[in-house]
C-alpha cells in the first residue's frame, strides 16, 4: 500500500514533463506571431516575385499566340469542310436523279436489245448509247467517290482544328490563372509596404484633421489611394460630405467606393468587384486603422470581426449595395 501511496504521489508531478516530452516528439512548439517583415525584405521578396511574373506573364503571352492560330486553323479547316459539303451535296443529287431516271425509264440490258427483230445498226447504236451511259455513271461514282473521301478529310481535318484549339484553351486559362495569382501576391506584399500613420502601441489612434483638396485625414488618403490603384474604380469614390449625419464622412475618415453609376444596382462583375475591396478592407482594417465596412446591407466592424445585418434604409445607394463604404478611425 505504501508503494502504492507512493507512486500516486509522484505521478501528478511527472505529468508536466511527460507532456513537454510528448509535444517535443511531435514537433510542437508554442506559438509565435511571425515578425513582421522589413521594407528591405519585403522589397527583396518582391524582386523575386517580379522575376517570377515576368516569366508567367510571358509564358501567358505565348499560349495567347498558340491559341489565336489555333483559332485560325480551325476557322480555315471548316471552311475547307464547308466547300467540301457542298461538292458532296451537288454530287449526291446528280446521283439520286441519274437513279430516279433509269428507274423511271428502264434500262434494258445488251441481250434484249439482240432479241428483238431490229436493225443491225440500230442495235448497235443503242448498245453503243447504253455503254456511252454507264461509263457516264461509272465515272460519276468514281468522282463522287473522291468528293466523299475528300469531305471524309476535310471533317478530320477540322475536328482535329477543334481539338487542338480547346487544348489551347485549356492551357492559356491555366497560365493565365497562375500569372494572376502571382500577381496578387505581388500586390499583398506591396500593401505591406504601407502602413497608416498615427498608430499607437496599444492599437488605438491618434485622431487626425482633415487635409488637401478633397478634405480627408492622411489615413483615409492612404486607404482610398491603395484601393483606386489595386482595384480601379471607375464610377468614381466620395469621400467628404458636408452633411452632419453622424457617419465619418463630414470628418474626412470615410470614402465610398461606387460599382455602378446612378444608383442603378451593380452587374455581377460590379458586386465581385465589390465583394474583393471589402475582403481587401477587412485584411488589412488593422494595419491601415479601418474601423468598420458597410457593403449590401451589412456591417463589419474592427471591434466584433463579424458582418451584421442592417435595417432597410429603402434603396440601392441607402442600402449599400452600389458601393463599399470604409470609413477609419
Amino acid at each position: 500500500m505504501a508503494a502504492a501511496s507512493s507512486a500516486g504521489r509522484l505521478y501528478p508531478a511527472r505529468v508536466p514533463a511527460l507532456v513537454c516530452a510528448a509535444a517535443l516528439l511531435l514537433g510542437a512548439a508554442p506559438a509565435h506571431a511571425e515578425p513582421k517583415p522589413t521594407v528591405t525584405q519585403l522589397k527583396k521578396e518582391l524582386t523575386t516575385l517580379q522575376k517570377d511574373s515576368d516569366k508567367l506573364i510571358t509564358e501567358y503571352y505565348n499560349s495567347r499566340i498558340a491559341h489565336q492560330k489555333a483559332e485560325k486553323a480551325e476557322k480555315t479547316a471548316k471552311e475547307k469542310l464547308a466547300a467540301a459539303q457542298e461538292v458532296y451535296d451537288h454530287h449526291s443529287t446528280q446521283l439520286r436523279a441519274m437513279a430516279v431516271a433509269r428507274y423511271i425509264g428502264g434500262d434494258p440490258g445488251a441481250m434484249e436489245l439482240l432479241a428483238g427483230d431490229q436493225d443491225p445498226s440500230t442495235v448497235l447504236g443503242r448498245m453503243a448509247l447504253t455503254q456511252h451511259l454507264i461509263d457516264q455513271q461509272e465515272a460519276m461514282l468514281r468522282g463522287h467517290a473522291e468528293v466523299r473521301d475528300a469531305r471524309g478529310r476535310a471533317e478530320d481535318e477540322a475536328a482535329a482544328r477543334t481539338e487542338e484549339l480547346e487544348q489551347t484553351l485549356g492551357d492559356l486559362e491555366s497560365r493565365k490563372k497562375k500569372a494572376e495569382k502571382q500577381i496578387e501576391k505581388i500586390k499583398d506584399r506591396i500593401d505591406l509596404l504601407y502602413t497608416a500613420p498615427g498608430s499607437r502601441p496599444d492599437g488605438t489612434w491618434v485622431p487626425q484633421l482633415p487635409q488637401g483638396p478633397d478634405n480627408i485625414t492622411p489615413r483615409m488618403a492612404l486607404v482610398k489611394k491603395l484601393i483606386a490603384e489595386r482595384f480601379d474604380v471607375p464610377y468614381g469614390i466620395g469621400c467628404y460630405r458636408a452633411i452632419q449625419d453622424g457617419g465619418e464622412h463630414p470628418l474626412g475618415r470615410a470614402c465610398d467606393f461606387m460599382l455602378s453609376r446612378g444608383g442603378t444596382f451593380p452587374s455581377a462583375d460590379e458586386q465581385r468587384r465589390g465583394d474583393q475591396i471589402a475582403a481587401w478592407a477587412i485584411k488589412n482594417a488593422k494595419r491601415l486603422g479601418i474601423m468598420y465596412v458597410i457593403y449590401r446591407q451589412r456591417i463589419w466592424h474592427v471591434r466584433t470581426g463579424a458582418w451584421r445585418t442592417m435595417t432597410d434604409r429603402g434603396g440601392t445607394t441607402a442600402n449599400h449595395y452600389d458601393h463599399p463604404h470604409i470609413s477609419v478611425y
